[in-house]
C-alpha cells in the first residue's frame, strides 16, 4: 500500500543554474550535488535535479507549494522581481503566485490546503462536481 509520497525528479537542461532558482530564489535546502544532477528538499519533500532535456508541457500540470498567508506578498514579490514568469493567473481559492522555473517547469505558491480547497467547493463547486 502507498504511504506517502517519495520523491519528485525534475529534468534540468543547467545543473547551477537550476540550484540557484531553486536554492537562492525559492528557499529549498540544497544536500548534495554530483556532474549530473542534485538532491534538494524543501518542507519535507525531496527533489531530484536530474541533467537531461526537459520536455515542454502546454497542460495544467504542476507543483504546488504551501506558504502562509502573512509570508505571501513578500515572497511573491521577491520571486518576480528575480524576473520568474507567470505562467497563470490565480482564479480559485485561496492566494496563488503560478510561476515557471529555468526549464519551464510549472510551479504553483499556494496560500490554502485541502481542507480550504474543499471547504470552498460547499459554496462554489465546480461543474460536475460529486463528492466521494
Amino acid at each position: 500500500m502507498i504511504s506517502g509520497l517519495n520523491h519528485i525528479t525534475l529534468a534540468v537542461s543547467d545543473l547551477e543554474h537550476s540550484l540557484n532558482f531553486y536554492i537562492n530564489i525559492l528557499g529549498f535546502t540544497g544536500h548534495v550535488k554530483w556532474e549530473s544532477g542534485a538532491y534538494i528538499s524543501i518542507g519535507g519533500v525531496w527533489f531530484c535535479l536530474s541533467c537531461d532535456t526537459p520536455c515542454p508541457k502546454n497542460d495544467y500540470t504542476h507543483i504546488a507549494f504551501d506558504i502562509t498567508p502573512e509570508e505571501f506578498e513578500n515572497f511573491s514579490s521577491r520571486i518576480l522581481s528575480f524576473g520568474a514568469e507567470v505562467w497563470k493567473q490565480n482564479k480559485s481559492e485561496g492566494q496563488s503566485l503560478y510561476i515557471l522555473d529555468p526549464d519551464g517547469h510549472k510551479l504553483e505558491i499556494h496560500v490554502g490546503s485541502l481542507k480550504s480547497r474543499l471547504e470552498a467547493l460547499k459554496s462554489k463547486p465546480y461543474s460536475g462536481l460529486t463528492w466521494l
